[in-house]
């Protein structure tokens, strides 16, 4: 039997692209679908039927029945937020227990970790980093630090490993005179987040992946936010704390590079970014406020307003090189349909240095834009390509020519069934 492949879809510029309407979508061409990276500062909106469900650390392919998601040993997971979100999937309709396996390398994010995390970010003033608060960042420190606690750690010893964690950030959090602060309510429901997951598969997931993989089974791996907050290849220091490029899905789910097989790299027609650090492309006028209303741009998961801006080739041929792109994935299309203009960012432009690939640090830097027509017209209803009006076709081609790969998939609406296939992506 010929020896499955993992396929990777990734964010390939700041996160929020639509990555879970599009997994959500692919499901039913894999038999298992896996999250890599990341914890519950991702929100993974998905819409159908009517409905809507927002997902943070369970793998988007939840929905379809007949197939296994896997949380990798490379994700983070808060108990408590975990707990809450299964049941809300659960009480729409679909079980859980048999179909989802839970990493026991993946570590635990405690209250205190979220505690930290506010601390951390206080302590920095105006250079804050602006996150989620959500403990990601500590908790990835405390598996650097060779000192956090993981998922199979909850099956023995386990109030005596916490209590000793918890002792630890209690005194870090005492030195930063961070100390006003009760979380015994928020500690009580975590607890019960930690019985709840013992119902679970807690699995050695990297051999259920290798061993399907053996049998020729597919596996679709579900990235979380995007290229450009990656702790090595993004803006540093205004980065997630996970490794969110190709890397990570070999690091995180325990697999070999050789077993990759398709990166589909999922981007918007404009550009946004939620959170401080640098953003070339960012307006801070009414095309901005425009850009932001029209898209319904703020965060699944906070809630927060995401800066807003056009389309940054730049970043995006950077993004394709590092991951080994070879499907681009455009999403919100129709967002652009009232514009006359549409700009498309082509260099950064620092004093009388201009470039056209992404520089060390890109604080400081403006964008240097093109200007190409708008189409003008609505194409949220629109399902084939033929349909597409000529300004928006010629977006495309200079997307693609701009980026040389190819745009295989197009959103033009939040609904699942508006996802239009440009190109035969089945084939090596």
């Amino acid at each position: 039997m010929a020896k499955g492949k993992v396929d990777a879809l990734l964010g390939i510029v700041f996160g929020d692209e639509g990555k879970g309407k599009v997994v959500d979508w692919f499901t039913p061409q894999y038999n298992i679908v896996a999250r890599f990276a990341g914890g519950p500062n991702a929100g993974h909106t998905i819409i159908f039927d009517g409905k809507k469900f927002v997902l943070r650390s369970i793998p988007s392919g939840i929905f379809d029945k007949g197939k296994l998601n896997i949380i990798g040993n490379g994700c983070v997971i808060a108990p408590d937020l975990f707990m809450g979100e299964a049941k809300e999937i659960e009480q729409a309709g679909y079980t859980l227990t048999n179909r989802l396996l839970i990493s026991r390398r993946a570590h635990l994010i405690l209250p205190t970790h979220r505690l930290l995390d506010r601390a951390y970010e206080a302590a920095k003033g105006k250079k804050a980093v602006g996150t989620t608060g959500k403990g990601i960042g500590p908790t990835y420190s405390d598996k650097a630090a060779r000192i956090g606690l993981r998922v199979g750690d909850i099956t023995e010893n386990f109030a005596e490993k916490y209590a000793r964690l918890k002792a630890r950030h209690e005194q870090i959090l005492s030195e930063l005179h961070f100390t006003d602060y009760d979380i015994a309510e928020e500690e009580k429901q975590w607890l019960e987040g930690v019985e709840y997951m013992k119902q679970f598969q807690l699995a050695d997931t990297e051999m259920v992946i290798n061993q399907a993989l053996n049998e020729g089974k597919s596996v679709l791996a579900e990235g979380a936010q995007g290229s450009l907050l990656d702790i090595d290849h993004g803006t540093y220091p205004y980065v997630s704390s996970s490794s969110t490029t190709i890397g990570g899905v070999c690091t995180g789910l325990g697999i070999a590079p050789n077993k990759i097989g398709r990166v589909f790299g999922i981007f918007k027609a404009y550009s946004t970014r939620v959170g401080a650090g640098p953003f070339p492309v960012e307006l801070f006028d009414e095309t901005g406020d425009r850009l932001r209303d029209i898209g319904h741009e703020y965060g699944a998961v906070t809630g927060r307003n995401r800066r807003c801006g056009w389309i940054d080739l730049v970043a995006l041929k950077y993004t394709i090189m590092i991951n080994g792109v070879t499907d681009l994935v455009m999403m919100k299309s129709d967002v652009l349909d009232t514009f006359d203009t549409i700009k498309v960012c082509v260099a950064y432009r620092k004093g009388d240095i201009v470039t056209d690939t992404m520089p060390y640090d890109t604080e400081g830097w403006e964008a240097v834009y093109e200007d190409l027509p708008g189409w003008k017209a609505p194409i949220d209803g629109l399902r084939k390509k033929n349909d597409f009006p000529k300004a928006f076709s010629n977006y495309i081609s200079y997307i693609e020519r701009a980026l040389q790969t190819p745009i295989s998939i197009i959103s033009v609406s939040p609904d699942r069934e508006a996802t239009i296939i440009l190109k035969d992506f089945t084939k090596a």
